[in-house]
């Protein structure tokens, strides 16, 4: 038997009056999808436990069989096993993001989707000026890089304090949403410092002359500190491995014990590689027996208020990853598929929400449950809710049927 997880991030939405009040998922041409629901179970899934942020990290972590509430150990984490920076006991790791201030204007969370090559030399330039036996700073991909604290005095303090994701304020005043806590002023004094040193970059200065976002701040967010994770083949005695453009989801991957399988043309936005990504998931099913394919862009337009590109991306999805995925195999019948989002991205809010999100299963032994299209409305009126999307993965994978 081979299993698969695919995550379109974000897909899930509410309702939008501009499409007749469907969702963008219910106004997509999604033939691929509707097919898989109508020969399999489909229904609603809680992957944000009441009490947690709605985020990727905790999203993609409850998809691949892990209960937040015993599991998650913050973003920051994720995005150091990916870079390879071992954490120690006495270390806290923040997710780093370079974006772009106007005023007191969160403007991009992004910075214009700076290039990792120039963000690279942001971060060195930061860590050059604030980092110290303290604090280090590592460059990641893009605009997303992390910053690691070691400080066994103000630990605790940094777990505690509130950091809100970048992509949740955009359009709001930065003011009122830097971090708030312990630690606070701590966090702002870097992100303050390192606003000086970044506004005077030369690469910044370059980017506002062409009319592009500059990485004019950081922004510290999605801390967490290391805990003992057991892997994916010591809780379900499978191998597996993940396909993602994003560093959080790798990462994710590396502590679970999986390979990660790198795809070329795969950037984590719109024009990322999506037939690649299905094609090295045949290859890479035929040596493990679990993959986990990721998919960024829908979450990305739902951010940016793109709706025509949510739209796009998850037709793309639907047409190039799931339907090259089963057209093959269908011909091995020995599979089953999970198909969730991580969290719903409300486009018209561009951000994310904590709803339950549509998902559904397919494969040997899975009867259908009557729904006759992927979506939200389809889903909600399926009957079907599972209340921990984490028992999702475990039950396709042990269980005879669903």
């Amino acid at each position: 038997m081979k299993y698969l997880a695919l995550v379109c991030d974000g897909m899930g939405d509410y309702p939008v009056a501009q499409l007749g009040n469907k969702t963008p998922l219910e106004a997509a041409k999604t033939p691929s999808m509707d097919s898989l629901a109508q020969g399999g179970r489909v229904g609603l899934a809680r992957t944000i436990p009441e009490g947690f942020t709605p985020a990727s990290d905790v999203g993609n972590l409850a998809i691949l069989g892990y209960d937040p509430r015993k599991f998650y150990c913050g973003r920051g984490v994720m995005e150091a096993a990916n870079m390879g920076v071992k954490l120690g006991p006495d270390e806290v790791a923040f997710r780093c993001n370079l974006i772009t201030g106007d005023g007191n204007k969160l403007v991009d969370y992004s910075a214009g989707q700076i290039s990792s090559q120039e963000s690279a030399a942001l971060i060195h330039a930061v860590g050059e000026e604030l980092g110290n036996d303290r604090i280090r700073f590592y460059p990641g991909i893009k605009y997303r890089h992390l910053m690691v604290v070691h400080d066994p005095a103000i630990k605790e303090d940094l777990l505690k304090t509130f950091c809100e994701p970048p992509h949740d304020v955009m359009g709001w005043k930065i003011s009122e949403h830097l971090p708030k806590g312990p630690a606070a002023e701590f966090l702002v004094n870097l992100m303050n410092h390192a606003h000086d040193v970044l506004m005077r970059h030369e690469i910044n200065q370059v980017r506002v002359d062409l009319g592009e976002n500059p990485g004019n701040r950081i922004w510290l967010w999605g801390q967490g500190h290391a805990i003992a994770f057991p892997t994916f083949r010591e809780l379900y005695g499978l191998t597996g491995s993940v396909i993602s453009a994003v560093d959080l989801v790798n990462g994710l991957g590396m502590l679970a014990g999986l390979q990660i399988v790198k795809v070329p043309g795969a950037t984590g936005y719109y024009d990322t590689n999506y037939l690649g990504k299905a094609e090295y998931a045949l290859k890479a099913l035929k040596d493990h027996d679990f993959v986990f394919v990721h998919v960024e862009a829908a979450d990305e337009a739902g951010h940016n208020g793109h709706l025509r590109e949510k739209i796009a991306a998850i037709e793309n999805f639907d047409k190039l990853i799931v339907g090259t995925l089963v057209g093959e195999l269908r011909r091995a019948k020995n599979f089953r598929i999970l198909l969730i989002p991580d969290h719903l991205t409300a486009v018209e809010k561009r951000m994310h929400v904590p709803d339950p999100v549509p998902f559904l299963v397919y494969g040997k032994g899975i009867a259908s449950n009557g729904v006759e299209s992927y979506g939200e409305s389809a889903a909600k009126a399926g009957g079907l809710f599972v209340e921990g999307a984490h028992t999702l993965l475990p039950q396709l994978m042990t269980q005879e049927t669903l």
